[in-house]
């Protein structure tokens, strides 16, 4: 288990990225994982379990490879995250973006 002296500044690094997601857009854990070239997507989705606890991080535009709402049972209500990105514009069917190739927001990419 590591220290929570090494897993804050990583969490940090997650909240800046996930802080430039643009409204009405999303990125995958991955994305953002690749992004920081940290290696781990799962960690990402840690950080976005603790972000609700330190400061406003729109946990809600993150999402798995698919595009579907995997954290979702991390918040406060099992639809919040659902509500939060219907509010963006973004079309959910199923736990999952519709159109998620065209909603996705790759730092990767964008942040050239």
């Amino acid at each position: 288990m590591k220290s929570p002296q090494k897993e804050i500044p990583y969490f940090e690094s997650v909240y800046d990225v996930v802080q430039l997601i643009p409204f009405g857009r999303a990125a995958s854990y991955g994305d953002i994982s690749n992004y920081l070239s940290l290696g781990s997507a799962r960690m990402v989705g840690w950080a976005m379990n603790k972000s609700f606890s330190t400061k406003h991080v729109p946990a809600h535009r993150v999402v798995n490879r698919k595009g579907e709402l995997s954290g979702r049972t991390h918040f406060p209500t099992p639809d919040m995250m659902q509500e939060l990105l219907e509010g963006e514009g973004i079309k959910i069917e199923d736990h999952r973006i519709v159109d998620w190739e065209n909603v996705r927001w790759d730092p990767s990419r964008e942040l050239l």
